[in-house]
Order: structure tokens, then sequence, then C-alpha cells
């Protein structure tokens, strides 16, 4: 019965890194863009030295700062799940 129960839990935990793994994909993928985006856009605001262009960089710095928090988290859930998943197979190699 606890095998039953340790094998649910690997298949949760598995599925759930799968899940995070994408969304690591795709957040690297949307970032990429994001940080491109904040480096022209702040160039441009040194260049026409215009409040307007230095708002819109600083917007756009906080974006890519956005994501790059969405990124560490996302980071460091997959390293918490992957301890995990590791705790569970020794278990169930124990057995």
């Amino acid at each position: 019965m606890a095998s039953a129960v340790v094998k649910w839990q690997l298949k949760k935990t598995s599925a759930r890194l799968r899940t995070l793994r994408d969304e690591l994909r795709v957040i690297d993928e949307q970032r990429m863009y994001v940080v491109d985006d904040a480096d022209d856009l702040e160039l441009r605001a040194v260049v026409s030295d215009s409040p307007m262009a230095r708002s819109e960089a600083h917007a756009a710095g906080g974006h890519a700062a956005a994501y790059a928090r969405a990124r560490g988290h996302i980071v460091d859930e997959i390293v918490r799940l992957e301890a995990r998943q590791d705790v569970l197979l020794d278990r169930l190699s124990a057995r």
C-alpha cells in the first residue's frame, strides 16, 4: 500500500516537473525578447535624453526584472521538486 502512495506521489511530482520545465522554456524565450527590448529602449533614452524615453526604458527594465524573478521562482521550485523526487525514489527502492 505504501509503495502505491509513493508511486502516485512520484507521478504527481514528475508531471509538475514537466510543467515547470515547459514554463521555464517559455519564460526564457520571452525573457530574451523583453531584455533585448529593454536594452534598446535604454539606449534610445540615453540618446534622446527625453523624460518620455527614460520612462519607457524604466518600464521595460521593470518588465525584464519581473521575468528574471519569475524565472528564479520556477528554478527554485524545480530544484525543490527534484529533491522531493529523489527522496521518493529512495523510498521506493528501499522496499
